[in-house]
């Protein structure tokens, strides 16, 4: 019933390290926070992340924030060699893929 933020952590195989819940947040959005995003990265000494969290609303397009945050997460981990594999926001029963529409 309400926006959730998690963060997979993998590994240069790509096999995921773990999951992290960044944050919670209320029916229309929540904040996930890049600088926790990537402290997680480095302490788990991660290549690679994958973003993920749900609209509760059902509707799969990505905000202007969504957008804008997917883009800041990309750059930052950029910096330290961690590569955003995608963004995904999960709905009722689909889900919406940047990297599958080529928005990464």
């Amino acid at each position: 019933p309400h926006e959730e933020f998690y963060v997979l952590y993998l590994n240069k195989s790509n096999r995921v390290l773990t999951h992290k819940h960044i944050s919670s947040g209320g029916v229309s959005g929540t904040v996930a926070d890049i600088r926790i995003i990537l402290k997680h990265a480095i302490e788990l000494l991660a290549s690679s992340i994958i973003a993920v969290h749900n609209h509760p609303s059902g509707n799969l397009k990505p905000s202007q924030a969504d957008i804008d945050l997917t883009k800041k997460i990309k750059e930052a981990a950029k910096q330290l060699d961690i590569v955003l594999l995608d963004h995904l926001i999960i709905g009722e029963k689909k889900y919406f893929s940047f990297a599958d529409e080529q928005m990464l």
